[in-house]
């Protein structure tokens, strides 16, 4: 199984130059950052833009592909950020990733003066989302229009590095998102049940084997073969300390395997507070296991 890495984008520049030449070295294949304005606990602490963040990772990186986990329309408008994905995939030489998700509301919502919106409305702006958003990366020339977004005669050269796009990496728990995933992504990602530290592990494994099954029929839905969908699982959602020893991380590692999840990722350890972790556990458990696949 493929492994990838969070890293919060709460660190100051070059220190976080260093953490992200240091992922790519230890031989992770993919490392992420999440897109919010400010996020829970840490609202009040330093947070930096993540595509800027992006952009300065990929230029001190050459290998490990770089992507947002997730970007969401929360505050975000598909022509704006499609151009700026298309400028990330150039600077990163072809190496960005495209996650996206529904949004959650809260304060990234309400930032820019807007207000929260319900479920079912947030998941019908998020298919808008991303379907202009595939629109607009996939066409040099873009004129759409929704309910919630529109495009006119928006220009998207010289287009991506990556064709016909960047993949995208598509964030769903429930079954219209699972179709989205089916339909337009290269990969679904999960972090299983939506509040972290309330569920056990049980709960939590037997959510992603639900989940896995909802997005098995929404592929066959949309007649695609579900093995053609990669499957990635944050585990440091799914479990507290994953890393903690060698043990524990084989054994969560292959019950996500049993699922068919074909890549996980792992909070870079951080002090205190969410991703807390010991540095020398995680360069060692990690180590091992990128070295042997």
């Amino acid at each position: 199984m493929r492994m990838g890495v969070i890293i919060l984008p709460e660190h100051p520049w070059p220190d976080a130059g260093d953490i992200w030449r240091h992922v790519e070295d230890l031989g992770f294949p993919h490392a992420w950052t999440y897109d919010h304005l400010s996020w829970r606990t840490l609202r009040d602490s330093p947070w930096y833009d993540s595509m800027t963040t992006l952009s300065a990772a990929a230029a001190v990186t050459r290998r490990i592909r770089l992507g947002t986990l997730v970007m969401s329309p929360d505050f975000r408008h598909p022509v704006t950020a499609a151009k700026q994905v298309m400028t990330l995939d150039a600077v990163s030489g072809g190496r960005f990733l495209l996650g996206l998700g529904a949004g959650a509301g809260g304060p990234d919502a309400t930032a820019t003066g807007g207000t929260d919106i319900a479920r079912t409305v947030r998941t019908a702006r998020f298919e808008e989302f991303v379907e202009l958003t595939d629109a607009l990366l996939s066409s040099p020339v873009t004129t759409w229009r929704g309910r919630h977004f529109a495009a006119c005669d928006a220009r998207m050269v010289p287009g991506c590095v990556q064709r016909p796009r960047v993949p995208f990496v598509i964030a769903a728990a429930g079954p219209r998102g699972m179709r989205l995933a089916a339909r337009y992504g290269q990969a679904w990602a999960t972090i299983g049940l939506p509040t972290p530290g309330e569920h056990d592990e049980r709960a939590q494994f037997d959510a992603l084997r639900a989940q896995v099954a909802t997005l098995e029929r929404a592929c066959l839905d949309v007649g695609r073969d579900p093995a053609e969908l990669q499957r990635v699982v944050h585990l440091s959602r799914i479990a507290a300390t994953p890393y903690a020893s060698r043990e524990r991380f084989a054994d969560l590692v292959g019950r996500c395997a049993d699922l068919g999840f074909t890549d996980a990722i792992v909070g870079y350890p951080r002090s205190e507070g969410v991703f807390a972790g010991n540095r020398t556990a995680f360069e060692k458990v990690l180590s091992e296991h990128l070295c042997t696949t």
